[in-house]
This record gives C-alpha cells, structure tokens and sequence, in this order.
C-alpha cells in the first residue's frame, strides 16, 4: 500500500473511455458516493478480499462481512443488515460506490441475470481509496473530471468555475439535466438534481469556489465537510466556547456525545495512515531523532502524542500521532511501559519531532497529506492555550517557541 499521486490517478483513468454518451451509464455516480462512504465501502471490499481471496462478490457479501457490519452500523448509523426494513438502504449505500467503482475501472463488474457481481481490477488504486476520505475525494476529483471530458460537457463547468454567477448556475444546472436525460435511462428532474450535486460539488471544493446547496447555488464556498455523509465539525462546535473555560468543561455544558466505535475506526486507520506514510516517504525510521541512539531505528509503533482515551476528538488526526521505535514508545513515551500514563518531557520531544516532519511535508511534497492548520488545532485541543490560534500559516519558528513555552513551567 502507498500513497498516489494525481497524475498516476489521472494516468489509470485515462486508460478507459467514460463517454456517457457511449456508455448510457446512468450509475457513474450517485447520491451515497460521497468521500468518506467511498472510502469506508473501499475499506470494507479490501478487507473482504484479504481474507476470502480476490474471487467475485456481490454487495450482499461485503455488507453482511462481520468487519462491514461492525464499523457501517456504528459509524453511519445504519441499521444492522440482517434487518429486514434496511436491505433496500444498505442496497443503496454499497451499491452506488460500488457502481462507481465498477465504471472507473478499480472493480470489475459481471452482471449475471439480475445481480451483480465484482472482483477487484486494480488492488493498488482500491487501497489507496481505502485510506482515507481525502484520497477517496482526490480520486473522485480526477474520476468527475475525466467523465466529463469524455463526455464532451467539461467545458460547461469551465464557464461556471470561471465566474460562479446565478445566471452560469442555472444555465449548467439546466444543461447537465439535458444531457443525463438525454443520454441515460434517467427520466426524471429530480432525480438529476440529486446527482449534480455528487458532481458539481468536488469540483467545487477543488476550484475553491460556490456549488450547491439545497438545489440551489450555494450562498459560500464548497466547504470539505458539506461533500462528506457524516458532517460532525468538531471545530464549528468549539468557535463558540468561552476562552476562559476549557474544552472539556465546554463539551460538558452542551452535553457533547463522542461516537466511539467511531473514534476508534477513525484512530486506527489514521496510524495505518502514517505508517504506510512514513514507510514510504522516510524508510521506516523514528521520527524522532534527539537521541542518537535510534535514529537509524525502525519505527514500527504508532504512538498518540495525546492520548486517545482522553482527547477523542484529535485521535484520528494524523498530526496527533507519531512514528516511533518500540522503545521509543514503551520506555520513553509510557513510563514503564504503562500505556495509561504518558511523559509529559517526552510528549514535548514528540510534538517538535512532529512539527520537523509536517514542515517536510508541506515543503517538500507536491501532495502532502499533512496539514498546518490540523496541527494548530491539535495543539490547541492538546495544550489548552490559545496562544497557538495566533500563529500565522507557516510560521513554524513561532510554532516551535509557542510549544517550548507551553512546556516550560
């Protein structure tokens, strides 16, 4: 598994023909391909297809697999599938992604009578998606771009990108619903509204620009958390906190329910994240490098710089979890060996280890998967001073003297 780059998304895509005047395929996309379905659904085929071997499988297989069922029930809140009132919910939930998926070319598809049924095409691409929502939005990017062209109609959201006026709004919006009825077996304005909003909005999001809300051009920029299922925005609940109280004192007062089965799948996945991130791109080795000893150490555990238990809403924020050797984690990071307990000096050595490796990142790599601003706010979350909120975008000598203060008393 590693991380791909646009253009090896672009070149795998350029290798099919997604004409849908060609195809008359209605199932490119719809209303559940959103980020972070397609990437869990990706998550749950990959993981099927370790186990049982990559031989064909139908959506009925992948959402009754005991890993499917334990992390889709409790993190998108749906039914348990053995339910007899969810089969036509969960038929829409991994059925449309896996559509996508087919048509893209990442599964293959083999409709026999009235099902169908799918192998993996390409286990590379699969993983990737697998990762994380933000390389699932990356791919569905480049996927939304290619269709379009091949379609012939990219041109029509080029005029709207370029001036995102109402009347480009309306004209588009108008075309696409042309076009889809056109060339598909959609019939039906509804249900073409429904869709333009999974293929305007990506796009939008990567123009930074408006798109659609509610059938309608949007009053904002397309915001990353409007193209998600799930929508939770830990730091709009935090924008309004009082700077005198703490976040922890705040979740109470507004009675504030962590999803844990949630926390705990986001957690995990994001270590696999930074593993795979820091095998590729650092050999494997500690991030953290203050003592000789270890530096040319493999690094083979995944440490929480603040712990999961007690900062819930910054575990699965990759700019919270560090690469470190076993003793690195287990003497220096947990006294002892106690993973209850954490080392507040070693947890200052983390967090600068830290801020060294997301400074390479954003420096150094033409699609890094750090984020600056992620960093301040675990810091702020992690640290309680809102000294951190003051720091300029890419100030990181600031950053550093604001982490060496908050560890000096």
């Amino acid at each position: 598994m590693r991380f791909l780059s646009k253009a090896e998304i672009d070149e795998f895509l350029s290798q099919r023909d997604y004409d849908i005047r060609k195809s008359h395929n209605a199932r490119w996309i719809d209303q559940k391909c959103t980020p972070d379905v397609l990437t869990i659904i990706a998550d749950c085929i990959a993981n099927y297809v370790s186990e049982k071997g990559n031989d064909y499988f139908t959506s009925m297989d992948i959402w009754h697999d005991a890993y499917t069922v334990e992390n889709v029930e409790s993190i998108f809140k749906k039914p348990n599938p053995d339910e007899t009132k969810a089969r036509s919910e969960y038929d829409k939930f991994f059925q449309q992604p896996m559509e996508l998926l087919a048509y893209s070319g990442v599964l293959e598809k083999d409709k026999r009578k009235t099902r169908n049924y799918y192998r993996v095409a390409n286990e590379e691409m699969l993983e990737y998606i697998s990762l994380r929502d933000r390389n699932a939005l990356t791919f569905l990017q480049c996927y939304i771009t290619n269709v379009l062209s091949d379609s012939g109609i990219i041109g029509k959201f080029e005029l709207f990108f370029n001036n995102t006026s109402k009347e480009n709004f309306d004209s588009l919006k108008s075309d696409y619903e042309d076009f889809i009825i056109a060339n598909t077996p959609i019939n039906g304005l509804t249900e073409c509204r429904r869709i333009f909003t999974k293929v305007i909005n990506p796009l939008a999001f990567l123009h930074g620009t408006e798109g659609t809300e509610r059938g309608h051009l949007s009053k904002h920029k397309i915001t990353y958390d409007m193209l998600m299922y799930n929508r939770d925005n830990f730091r709009d609940i935090y924008s309004d906190k009082p700077k005198e109280m703490t976040r922890s004192e705040y979740e109470m007062t507004l009675g504030i329910k962590i999803n844990k089965d949630l926390t705990k799948y986001m957690s995990a996945k994001a270590k696999r994240i930074v593993r795979v991130y820091n095998d590729q791109f650092r050999n494997g080795l500690t991030e953290v490098l203050e003592d000789e000893r270890h530096i040319g150490d493999l690094a083979t555990n995944i440490h929480h710089i603040f712990p999961e238990a007690d900062y819930p809403t910054i575990c699965y924020y990759i700019e919270n979890l560090i690469a470190l050797t076993p003793t690195q984690h287990f003497n220096y990071a947990h006294p002892n060996g106690n993973t209850q307990s954490i080392n507040r000096e070693y947890q200052h050595i983390c967090l600068l280890a830290k801020s060294a490796t997301i400074r390479d990142d954003l420096e150094n790599h033409e699609e890094p998967i750090y984020s600056f601003d992620k960093f301040i706010y675990v810091l702020l979350v992690g640290l309680e001073k809102e000294t951190f909120s003051e720091i300029e975008y890419g100030d990181y000598d600031g950053l550093v003297a604001a982490i060496n203060l908050a560890y000096s008393a």
